[in-house]
């Protein structure tokens, strides 16, 4: 069987090495769009053998660039996207609207066979933040450009190589107090890295088209038992804070001055809204690929990077322990 070309966007990050190996493995040629070659060319190249893998140094929205790229694409998979504003181009609008419709133009000239784009769940109801508000412009552009696209949205994506368990036992681990938002009522379906590509390789096999299909895991988790999950695995004990919103939105106002925020306003915005199914549309349980990673059970496994002594620690997690 002759090997498909999948052109991907956004494969240097944590879903996209995952996807990349997934990928390989099961005899697809891969193309990876990225912006810088000499940071990202080293991890990416490690993900297959040689031969499956093509990298090319590209902006995105250099589009007589990224055109010649979709002339021996099958697939196109968009994983780009980002969390806050950096100004100099990384905007919310260019990066979840603009440059996802553009992709989706080209593939319609192109004829390319499918085209999956990862957006996020929950942007139904966060109509007050302008992080949902362009993903939710993006998904429509998309499906007036490329009707057949099948747009993925997951809750929150964790694993080893993620900025959400990892920023949050860094901090677990070094503040004695942490602030509670909204009580920490907030409500998540967290899905492993692994699971997501999982849904993203069956979509590609099954051929599956013209879809939204909510990705979540097999739990439903509060951010403040995510807060107490994490400070149990890497033993330690501290004091959660339930903040006033005008605390609130002052602590925000300070973390989004950092080169990488901590929290945003915005983020702080889409915090209020659970990030649960919202059973108007399928999720990956209903397509036959249900997510079977515990969040527990694999953030133990990376845990040990923020305990006293590591993976050597004398205070060994211990399950049994609340």
């Amino acid at each position: 069987m002759k090997a498909k070309n999948c052109l991907i966007f956004g494969g240097s990050g944590q879903i996209g090495r995952h996807l990349l190996r997934k990928l390989t493995k099961n005899n697809y040629k891969v193309t990876v769009v990225t912006r810088n070659l000499h940071q990202k060319s080293y991890m990416i190249k490690t993900q297959a053998n040689a031969g499956y893998i093509d990298i090319v140094e590209c902006n995105i929205f250099d589009e007589m660039k990224i055109r010649k790229l979709f002339t021996k694409t099958d697939i196109c998979i968009n994983l780009i996207g980002i969390l806050y504003e950096t100004g100099k181009g990384s905007t919310f609008k260019n990066i979840h609207s603009i440059f996802p419709s553009i992709l989706a133009k080209l593939c319609n000239e192109y004829k390319v066979k499918q085209l999956i784009h990862l957006s996020a769940l929950g942007i139904n109801d966060a109509i007050d933040s302008e992080y949902a508000k362009s993903k939710l412009e993006g998904e429509t552009k998309i499906q007036k450009n490329f009707p057949s696209a099948t747009i993925l949205r997951p809750s929150i994506v964790y694993s080893v190589d993620d900025n959400f368990t990892t920023n949050f036992m860094t901090l677990l681990s070094r503040l004695p107090a942490f602030p509670l938002y909204y009580g920490g009522g907030t409500k998540f379906a967290p899905i492993h890295c692994s699971d997501l590509t999982d849904i993203i390789y069956h979509v590609i096999s099954k051929n599956i088209h013209s879809k939204i299909i909510e990705c979540v895991g097999p739990e439903i988790i509060s951010l403040k038992e995510i807060l107490k999950i994490l400070l149990k695995l890497i033993s330690k004990s501290r004091v959660l804070i339930p903040l006033p919103f005008f605390v609130a939105k002052i602590s925000a106002n300070f973390f989004q001055l950092f080169p990488k925020p901590l929290l945003t306003l915005d983020q702080l915005k889409l915090l209020k809204y659970d990030n649960v199914p919202s059973k108007k549309y399928q999720t990956n349980s209903d397509i036959g690929v249900p997510s079977k990673r515990i969040f527990e059970q694999e953030v133990e496994k990376y845990c040990y990077m923020w305990r006293e002594g590591g993976q050597f620690s004398t205070k060994k997690y211990n399950p049994s322990n609340s």
